[in-house]
């Protein structure tokens, strides 16, 4: 956090933020650019690269489930372009599996969404994990541990829908509709 203080001394650190949802984007946007931001929007991947160019932002706000390319691939684009970049990703499909990759690429934060501009901004504030974190003992629902295993499977297959469905024995359409459902929070 005292970093982000830091930097607010100095006019306007650049944050990019992307998300599909373009009315969050805009309000998250919002909120951020009050507290001091020049934020950038795009809506994928793609778009992000496109306002990014060869500069990379000082600070990135990311989702992880757009159309196109998923969000951790510009996690890493960012991440080689500047290793010093604050990431916090942001998902509607928390999943362990897909938190532990976007760190592994570069990530210095993970966010369930909705999260809020302070949320936001205490997250942008981390460089390291919290040990004072509140560890749940209550064990994972079926249905929420099925989740995180077809998230994980998924990851490792890069993305890839009809190779995961075939090491999973599923049918794609079948996977498919598992995918579009919420995780459970069990």
């Amino acid at each position: 956090m005292h970093e982000i203080m830091d930097d607010m001394i100095t006019p306007h650190p650049t944050l990019l933020l992307v998300d599909d949802d373009e009315l969050y984007c805009r309000i998250l946007g919002n909120a951020l650019s009050k507290r001091g931001f020049s934020v950038l929007t795009a809506h994928n991947v793609q778009q992000a690269l496109e306002v990014v160019g060869e500069v990379p932002p000082k600070y990135a706000v990311i989702d992880l489930n757009m159309p196109g390319d998923s969000g951790l691939v510009l996690i890493e684009k960012i991440h080689k372009l500047d290793p010093e970049s604050h990431i916090v990703v942001l998902t509607g499909y928390a999943s362990v599996a897909t938190a532990v990759e976007a760190i592994k690429l570069g990530a210095t934060h993970y966010l369930a969404k909705p999260a809020d501009a302070d949320e936001v901004l205490k997250a942008l504030g981390k460089s390291e994990g919290d040990t004072g974190i509140e560890v749940k003992q209550q064990p994972m629902s079926p249905k929420r541990l099925e989740w995180e295993h077809i998230q994980k499977v998924l990851t490792e297959n890069g993305g890839n829908i009809s190779e995961t469905a075939r090491q999973l024995g599923l049918h794609r359409r079948t996977l498919q509709r598992k995918l579009q459902k919420r995780p459970v929070n069990e």
